[in-house]
């Protein structure tokens, strides 16, 4: 008699990283749940394909009682909290909601956890803007700097994981996670606002490109290698926490040139800088160490830098002559 699946549920299965980790984990023969709230956000286009795959269960993480209801009914070993305000330049518009859902969000989950499902294993989705423009080396323990509500709402969600697994011994760890993207990504995104403006463009459109800081640089990589290193975080035998990145880092300015190069363009007639997309505290450069959590993992990454931004272009050529996609 074969042994039941294991069960996870994952906050923000609607976002990028949930909708790649519920395909990850359904492949591993678990039972997935997925938290939604009853008012979404239209994101419901990364997880069509699951509808009949996962149970999905309403909830919001600015609701306590919904979380609590949520693992009460979904029972999981594994809990993957993704869920989060995840727009930087967002989170200068609306500080305020930035730190109650990505912040206080993450409290409501621990406790929730800490009443329903103390043996489960919980999973932190930590952020490489927790560190802003420190340059020396870096740790999942800092140190921390950051430079927006955002990178703020993540060390209080960090912190608060950090101390729920020290004070009441849950099995908690927090993945810091740089820069991951994919054809998944909201259009709000650098990564993905640069490759659909070159697809456009190369079929014809002649509106610009409008884009802000082109020598920031950031430590990109393929969100798919990113949620496998998650999974990973929970199967060890103690919690430790880890930092997920490429090691290298590469500018807007070289993003734009290779997304434009993938459709045989040249970037710059057809790029206008403006101001409007500048932060108010720019992050001149994050590049993180992966060699930890090679060693301790087995992690591994199938995308390098060029390799992503020609998958991000190809997607958005594929979206505009089938826009269902």
């Amino acid at each position: 008699m074969s042994s039941p699946a294991r069960r996870a549920l994952i906050t923000g299965i609607t976002g990028q990283d949930g909708s790649y980790l519920a395909d990850l984990l359904l492949e591993r023969g678990y039972a997935v749940w997925g938290l939604v709230r009853r008012s979404g956000d239209g994101a419901g286009w990364r997880v069509a394909h699951l509808a009949d795959k996962v149970t999905f269960v309403e909830g919001d993480v600015l609701d306590q009682g919904s979380l609590i209801r949520a693992l009460e009914e979904s029972q999981p070993h594994e809990i993957y909290h993704l869920a989060a305000q995840s727009f930087v330049g967002r989170s200068f518009r609306e500080p305020a909601h930035t730190i109650e859902v990505t912040g206080l969000g993450t409290l409501r989950m621990l406790e929730a956890m800490r009443m329903v499902c103390p043996k489960a294993r919980l999973f932190q989705a930590s952020s490489s803007e927790m560190f802003g423009n420190y340059t020396g080396t870096v740790s999942p323990s800092g140190p921390f700097s950051p430079r927006s509500p955002y990178g703020a709402a993540k060390v209080l969600a960090h912190n608060l994981a950090v101390n729920y697994r020290e004070a009441y011994g849950l099995f908690v760890v927090c993945g810091v996670m740089f820069n991951h993207e994919s054809p998944r990504r909201g259009a709000e995104f650098v990564t993905r606002k640069v490759a659909a403006a070159a697809a456009r463009i190369a079929a014809g459109s002649t509106e610009p490109l409008y884009i802000g800081n082109l020598d920031a640089r950031r430590d990109w990589g393929w969100a798919p290698d990113y949620v496998a290193g998650m999974h990973a975080m929970l199967q060890q035998n103690t919690p430790e926490d880890h930092l997920l990145a490429t090691g290298s880092a590469h500018s807007v300015r070289e993003l734009c040139e290779q997304a434009f190069a993938a459709v045989d363009l040249d970037w710059e007639p057809h790029t206008q800088v403006d101001p409007a997309f500048f932060r108010p505290a720019e992050i001149d450069v994050l590049i993180g160490d992966p060699a930890p959590a090679e060693h301790a993992l087995g992690w591994e990454r199938t995308r390098d830098f060029s390799g992503l931004v020609r998958g991000l272009v190809e997607a958005e050529v594929a979206r505009l002559r089938s826009p269902g996609l």
